[in-house]
C-alpha cells in the first residue's frame, strides 16, 4: 500500500514520483484537499439526509445511495486521490483516464443519486418554496441550459488539447486543480437534466435528450483519432522534460491517451445510454399506468352518469355537469 507521503501533490520535472508499476497503479495513494474535503462533506450530507428520512419512516431509494456514495463520491476519489491523481502530470494516457471518470462517470452516478430530490424531502414548506425559487432562477436556467452543457461537454477537449492551455494547467498548480473542478462541474450540468431524477429548471423531452447523448459521441471518438495520429507531442517541453527510463515512451504515451479517449468515450457513452434508454421506458410504463387509471376514472363516472340519469329525476342540477370529482386519491395515482 503506497503512502501519501512517497509521492508529490503536484508531479512536475523537479518532483518526481517513483517509476509506475502495475503493483503501484492498484496501491498508490496521495492525500489531496481538493477531493478529500469535498468528497467528506458530500457523503456526511448525503447520508444524513438519508438517515432523516429514515428516522421519519420516509424510503430512500437504496440505488440512489449507493450511487451517490460509491458511484459518485467514490469514483471521484479514485480519480483524484489513487495513482491516477499522482501520476496524472506524468503520463497523459493516466490524466485521459481521469478526464474521462470525472467528466463521464462521476456525474453519471452523481445524478442518479437525487441530491436534489433529498435536500427537498428533508427541508419544511419554506425551504422547499426557496430551493425551487433558486433552480427556476435565470442563473440555473442558463447554467443547466442543454444546449450550452452539450456545448462546452463537446468543445472543452478541443480547446484543452489542442491549444497550449493543457500545458498551462501543467505548469500552474492552481490551474490544474481548477480543471478537476471544471471537468466535473461541466458534466453534471450536462448530466443531471438528462438522466437526474431531480427537478430541473430546463426539462427536455426523451427524444431531443437522446439527440443531445448522440452528438457527443462522435466529437469524443474524433478527438481520440485526432491525438492517436498527431506526430506531434502535446505539451511536448513538459513530458521531455521527465527523461523518464520506464516506460511508455512520451509518444507512444499519447497515443495510448487518444485510444482511451476514443475507446472509453464510446464504451462510458454506450453505458449511458442504457441507462438512459431504461429510464425512458421505465417512465414509459409510468406514464402508460397514469394513463390507464385515467381512462379507468373515466369510465367509472360515465357508468355511474348513465346510472343515475336511468334513474327517477330529481331535477336537481349541482352545476358540475353531473361529473364527479375524482378524490385526491385518485388524482395522485
Amino acid at each position: 500500500m503506497g503512502f501519501a507521503g512517497l509521492v508529490p501533490l503536484h508531479a512536475d520535472p523537479t518532483n518526481q514520483p517513483p517509476p509506475l508499476t502495475w503493483l503501484r497503479l492498484l496501491t498508490e495513494w496521495k492525500w489531496d484537499w481538493l477531493f478529500a474535503v469535498p468528497a467528506t462533506l458530500g457523503l456526511a450530507l448525503y447520508l444524513w439526509g438519508v438517515w432523516r428520512l429514515r428516522a421519519q419512516g420516509v424510503r430512500w431509494p437504496a440505488v440512489r445511495t449507493w450511487s451517490w456514495c460509491v458511484g459518485g463520491i467514490g469514483t471521484a476519489t479514485v480519480a483524484g486521490m489513487s495513482a491516477l491523481g499522482a501520476y496524472d502530470t506524468v503520463l497523459f494516457s493516466v490524466h485521459m483516464v481521469q478526464h474521462t471518470i470525472l467528466t463521464m462517470i462521476t456525474p453519471v452516478f452523481l445524478a442518479i443519486g437525487a441530491p436534489v430530490t433529498l435536500l427537498l424531502r428533508n427541508l419544511g414548506k419554506d425551504g422547499r418554496r426557496r430551493v425551487m425559487r433558486v433552480l427556476h432562477s435565470w442563473p440555473a436556467k442558463v447554467l443547466f441550459n442543454p444546449a450550452l452543457a452539450t456545448a462546452l461537454l463537446i468543445t472543452t477537449p478541443f480547446a484543452l488539447y489542442l491549444t497550449e492551455l493543457y500545458r498551462f494547467t501543467l505548469d500552474v498548480d492552481w490551474a490544474h486543480d481548477l480543471l478537476h473542478v471544471y471537468m466535473v462541474t461541466v458534466g453534471c450540468l450536462f448530466f443531471f437534466p438528462l438522466l437526474g431524477n431531480d427537478p430541473m429548471p430546463n426539462r427536455l423531452p426523451y427524444p431531443m435528450r437522446m439527440l443531445l447523448l448522440f452528438l457527443t459521441m462522435p466529437a469524443q471518438a474524433f478527438l481520440g483519432v485526432t491525438i492517436m495520429g498527431s506526430p506531434r507531442l502535446i505539451a511536448e517541453e513538459w513530458y521531455l522534460a521527465f527523461n523518464r527510463a520506464w516506460p511508455p515512451a512520451p509518444i507512444d504515451d499519447q497515443y495510448l491517451a487518444g485510444a482511451i479517449m476514443w475507446a472509453t468515450g464510446d464504451l462510458t457513452m454506450g453505458i449511458i445510454m442504457a441507462v438512459f434508454l431504461a429510464q425512458w421506458y421505465a417512465d414509459s410504463r409510468r406514464e402508460a399506468a397514469r394513463e390507464d387509471r385515467r381512462l379507468d376514472r373515466e369510465e367509472r363516472l360515465a357508468a355511474q352518469r348513465a346510472a343515475a340519469g336511468s334513474g327517477p329525476s330529481t331535477g336537481y342540477d349541482d352545476a358540475t355537469g353531473g361529473r364527479e370529482a375524482a378524490t385526491p386519491d385518485e388524482e395522485d395515482r
